[in-house]
């Protein structure tokens, strides 16, 4: 069911956010570790994750039923979106750690951007509901 609060891109957007600040735990652990012997930069996938669930939402395929009572089963993308990832590329130092801070900084950069977007976007949106709540 699709309304005015039940909207699913408050979902999509939690998810997203979920996905952001668990890349800046990533990027946090990689620079933590930038001088670990054997250790290999992380990241999360999460956009290619968002992606499928944004689509699925807009076709959502149905589960059959067969009685009345049936309800469909929720679709739970955590597992999806905490899977963990050696970030491809860079090159492999002697002692076989691959982190790179001018790369991870960059990501960090980025994340935070990025978030801070999401984040704005989202408020602006709850701004938009509380203005036609109240009539203003």
């Amino acid at each position: 069911m699709s309304g005015l609060i039940t909207d699913s891109t408050f979902d999509l957007a939690r998810l997203a956010l979920d996905g952001l600040s668990r890349r800046q735990e990533l990027i946090g652990t990689n620079l933590a570790n930038v001088d670990t012997p054997g250790y290999h930069a992380q990241t999360n996938n999460f956009e290619s994750t968002l992606q499928r669930a944004i689509q699925q939402d807009a076709a959502p395929l149905r589960l059959a039923t067969t009685q009345a009572g049936h309800l469909a089963r929720p679709t739970d993308r955590r597992a999806e979106f905490n899977a963990l990832f050696e970030r491809e590329g860079g090159s492999e130092r002697a002692d076989g750690n691959n982190v790179n801070i001018d790369v991870e900084l960059m990501q960090q950069a980025e994340t935070g951007i990025k978030y801070q977007a999401l984040t704005q976007t989202v408020s602006k949106k709850l701004l938009l509901l509380r203005a036609i709540a109240t009539g203003r």
